[in-house]
C-alpha cells in the first residue's frame, strides 16, 4: 500500500513539474525583447553559393515569427553578413547571393546591422543599439545554427543578455570531421543540445510552433 502511495505521490508530482513549466512558457513576455535575424541570405538558399540543409523551411518560420514581432510593433534586427576576408566565396560584396531573402526582408524602421565575423557582436553596432532600446531579451533565428548562430548567442550571454533559440527557425549543412561527412540533422541538434544544456545556461530552444502558441 506505501509503494502504491510513494507511485501516485512522484505521479503528481511530475504533473504539477511539467505543468509548471508549461505555464511559464505560456506566460512569456515580450517585454524588453528583440528579435535578432541572423544572416538570412540568399546564398544559402537554393541556387546560391553554401546552400544550407532546410534553409528553406528555416526561412518560412523565421518569416513567421517576424509577422509576429511585426504585429505587435516589437524592435526587430537584421543582421547581415558581408565577406571581407580573403578566400571568401559567398556573401561577397554586391552581391545578390549576399542580399537578404525575400522571406525576411526588412520593413519601415527595422534595424540592418552588417557584419564581418561571425560573433554579431564584434565590430559592429548590436550591443551599443540594444542597450539604447533597453533590451534585455533576444529571440534569434537564422543561419548557420553552428557557426553565427551559435557565436552569437554565447556572445549575448556573456554581455548578460537572455536568449532564446526558435531551433526550427535555424539551419545549416554538412560538416566533414577526419574524412567523415557529419550529417547536418546531426549538427544542429548537437549544437542547439549543447548552447541549452546546463538548465538553458546560454539559451532555451523553443520551437515556432511553441513560441506563437505561448503568446
Amino acid at each position: 500500500m506505501k509503494n502504491i502511495f510513494k507511485k501516485m505521490l512522484t505521479i503528481c508530482i511530475v504533473f504539477v513539474t511539467l505543468s509548471s513549466a508549461k505555464a511559464q512558457q505560456n506566460n512569456m513576455t515580450m517585454e524588453n525583447t528583440a528579435l535578432l535575424i541572423i544572416d538570412v541570405q540568399n546564398d544559402y538558399f537554393p541556387g546560391g553559393k553554401m546552400v544550407l540543409e532546410g534553409a528553406e523551411t528555416a526561412g518560412k518560420n523565421t518569416s513567421k515569427v517576424l509577422e509576429y514581432f511585426r504585429k505587435n510593433n516589437l524592435p526587430v534586427i537584421h543582421i547581415k553578413h558581408i565577406a571581407t576576408n580573403e578566400g571568401a566565396d559567398f556573401f561577397l560584396p554586391d552581391t545578390k547571393g549576399a542580399e537578404i531573402h525575400n522571406l525576411v526582408l526588412p520593413k519601415g524602421n527595422e534595424k540592418v546591422i552588417i557584419k564581418h565575423f561571425p560573433n554579431s557582436f564584434r565590430e559592429t553596432e548590436l550591443l551599443a543599439y540594444l542597450k539604447e532600446y533597453n533590451i534585455k531579451n533576444l529571440i534569434i533565428t537564422g543561419m548557420m545554427t553552428d557557426v553565427c548562430v551559435e557565436s552569437t548567442t554565447r556572445a549575448a550571454f556573456d554581455l548578460g543578455f537572455s536568449n532564446t533559440i526558435v531551433g526550427d527557425a535555424t539551419a545549416t549543412k554538412n560538416r566533414e570531421l577526419d574524412g567523415e561527412i557529419i550529417k547536418a540533422a546531426d549538427i544542429q541538434k548537437s549544437f542547439l543540445a549543447g548552447i541549452s544544456s546546463l538548465g538553458n545556461l546560454y539559451s532555451r530552444i523553443i520551437s515556432t510552433e511553441d513560441l506563437l502558441a505561448s503568446k
